[in-house]
């Protein structure tokens, strides 16, 4: 199959980049990995009339210390270069540890970080784990610059918060509290595909070793990265025990969720995977945190 007729942009700044965009408007689409928008446009669900290739900026590709301990990705790095770098390993454990479970090899070597945000995807493993990291946006456009946390970036379904002149640019992750543990679980009927169901969590305990604050969020469970923050307000100020995680994975589960039927699983059955999976998720974040 192919794409629509469109024209063709390939900018090596980000100040063309903006440009065109800005020129275009609702007509035109940024091009990064081309993971998601190519196979779209083949099927006709896009048909954009311009396309501004972002390859050749090399300005928006780097991995680099963020402030006080933090990380600073920038939006055309590949899957491929951050699962393997040192210091993301070293700075954003969860993100070290997601990147593998991303799609197959061969689309991490063309995917982007940014190209994922962007598309919003509520299946996505990123859109989540950047919630539950705090993570912040720097979107770009010919009026300058601005901050998006994570956590107002994603509208619902395949929309975010940027206006069509608009360019990601940067994903900034504040450092990890002390005492922090862990999880990413999904599961899916095959390796390597969409999951069924997903959840991310980070925990971080207090000198006595209870629940100082929780963050979770829940992949393919709704319209969007679906934050339990119900949840969450059960584990706090909680001692690290199977019972209050059970609850707090129920709380979820009843609370804090949507999940949907489809061809691939009904929406019981997600709950149903929602609860065992939060509750495995729990218990390794607190283990990890209690280790750290």
């Amino acid at each position: 199959m192919k794409p629509p007729p469109f024209e063709y942009y390939a900018p090596t700044t980000v100040e063309e980049a903006v440009a065109h965009l800005a020129e275009h408007g609702y007509d035109a689409k940024p091009l990064a990995g081309g993971q998601s928008l190519i196979p779209m446009m083949n099927f006709r669900l896009a048909q954009p009339a311009v396309l501004v290739d972002l390859n050749n900026i090399a300005e928006l590709s780097f991995i680099r210390p963020g402030d006080e301990g933090g990380l600073s990705i920038g939006a055309m790095t590949r899957h491929q270069t951050v699962e393997k770098d040192a210091l993301v390993a070293e700075r954003a454990p969860l993100i070290d540890e997601t990147m593998p479970q991303i799609a197959t090899r061969q689309i991490r070597s063309r995917g982007t970080i940014g190209g994922s945000l962007a598309h919003a995807d509520p299946s996505a493993e990123l859109v989540s784990v950047s919630v539950v990291l705090d993570g912040k946006f720097r979107v770009v456009s010919q009026k300058g610059e601005r901050w998006v946390p994570a956590s107002e970036f994603f509208l619902g379904l395949f929309t975010s918060v940027l206006e069509p002149e608009e360019l990601l640019a940067e994903i900034s992750l504040p450092p990890l509290p002390d005492r922090s543990g862990w999880s990413l679980m999904e599961i899916a009927r095959r390796p390597h595909d969409f999951c069924l169901i997903g959840v991310v969590a980070l925990v971080t305990l207090d000198e006595e070793q209870n629940c100082k604050q929780a963050r979770i969020a829940f992949l393919s469970a709704g319209d969007g990265p679906m934050q339990a923050q119900n949840a969450a307000k059960v584990l706090e100020g909680q001692p690290f025990t199977p019972e209050v995680i059970q609850e707090a994975a129920e709380v979820a589960v009843a609370s804090d969720i949507d999940p949907s039927s489809d061809i691939h699983a009904t929406a019981d059955f997600r709950r149903h995977l929602a609860n065992v999976l939060a509750q495995r998720a729990l218990t390794q974040a607190f283990e990890r945190a209690v280790g750290n």
